[in-house]
Formats: structure tokens, sequence, C-alpha cells
């Protein structure tokens, strides 16, 4: 992965043109899906046959966010279906160390994400195990929320330790991203960011990737 990358979340965009919005974004460095099951978060999107269907028609790279308990029992089938990576949440596991070897033993890379009321710190034994911390910005379940200031700090915290520790997990950051902050997270240490309402809804969901890259690492 590049220094920074935009991965444009489908949950922003429009489910009776979904393949349209995804043609639209081929130009981002991966996608975002989100899976949602109604009892970790309160809100229920898509599954495994989504997967497949979208698999067929498009190269990109499926990041699929696992927003759902127990996720032991769906690894292989969300691997089958053609993700890229998997991201599960450290809340929901009581043995991540156990789903990032599955994911690992699959050929998929692994990443863990972390509620914005857990302490950041539950995802300091995974630095360097997986390839991807998603740090949630904003509460998840739904899209279109604001970014929370709590968050900056969490994300200088963790960058700070993967710096000490001298590994490469890259830290993504899901919510509220939008040409207005999205510097100002860059600066916080993020380098992968989850965009669904501010590229989707906008008039050219193409250029809105170019321009949110360009206003992380402009000055």
């Amino acid at each position: 992965m590049n220094d920074i990358g935009i991965a444009p979340s489908i949950l922003a965009a429009d489910f009776g043109y979904l393949m349209r919005d995804i043609k639209e974004v081929e130009n981002a460095e991966c996608l975002h899906i989100d899976v949602m099951d109604g009892h970790y978060v309160n809100n229920i999107s898509f599954g495994i046959p989504v997967i497949q269907s979208i698999r067929k028609y498009t190269d990109m790279k499926f990041f699929t966010h696992l927003m759902i308990t127990e996720p032991e029992h769906y690894i292989k089938a969300f691997a089958d279906a053609g993700s890229d990576n998997i991201t599960f949440h450290v809340e929901c596991s009581d043995d991540p160390d156990r789903l990032i070897d599955e994911i690992k033993a699959l050929g998929k890379s692994a990443g863990i994400a972390v509620h914005p009321d857990t302490p950041i710190e539950k995802v300091f034994p995974f630095i360097g195990k997986v390839e991807i911390i998603l740090v949630m910005t904003v509460y998840p379940g739904f899209g279109g929320q604001g970014y929370l200031d709590i968050s900056d700090e969490r994300i200088s915290r963790l960058r700070k330790e993967i710096d000490d520790r001298g590994a490469d997990t890259v830290i993504a950051v899901d919510g509220g991203v939008a040409e207005d902050n999205i510097r100002h997270i860059y600066e916080k240490g993020a380098r992968l960011f989850v965009a669904g309402s501010s590229v989707f809804h906008a008039e050219d969901p193409s250029k809105a990737v170019e321009d949110l890259k360009r206003c992380a690492i402009s000055s």
C-alpha cells in the first residue's frame, strides 16, 4: 500500500446501482465492505452473497469489515467470497490470535478493529501481527456521522506504539473522513481512510477519491 490510501465504503453507495458506483471508484486503493449483523451493531447491511456477486465484476481489493458477533464462524466463508482483507472487532473475539492465524492461513491479510469506547491499548498486542488496525472514528453501525474528536489522541497513541516497535502495521480510520479533516487525521498517524458519504454522495466519486488524497498530503 502507498503512503496514503482511500477505501470507499459501499455502505454509502446506491444499492440499486451498486456496480455502477463501484466502477466509479476503481481509482481507489481498495473497497471497504461493512458487514453488519444487527447484533454487534444496531443495523443490518449485507453479507456473503453480495460480496460474491460484485467480486465477479471488479479487480479492486476487497477489505471486508466484520461488525458481527462470533466472527470465527464466518472467516472462511468471507475469504471464499472474495475478500482480500478480513478485519474483525477486538470486542467480538475471545481469541483474536487464533482468528488472525486463520485469516492468514487462508491467504488473506488480517485486520483488527476497535470501537471508540474500547481502550486503544486493547489492540497493542496485535501490532505487527495484523496488516491493518482499524480505528473507528464514529460509533459503528450507520454512515454519515461526524468524526469523533476523541479519536485524535487514540490515533496518535497507536501511531507512537507502532513506530516505537518498528512495525509496519497500517492505521486505518473509519468514520467522518472528509476533505476538511483528512489532513489533520493524516498528521495524527492514519494512512488508510475509509470514506463513504464524502465519496459516493459526491457529484463525481472518482474525483472525490483523488481530492481526498490531495487534501491529505497537501500542506
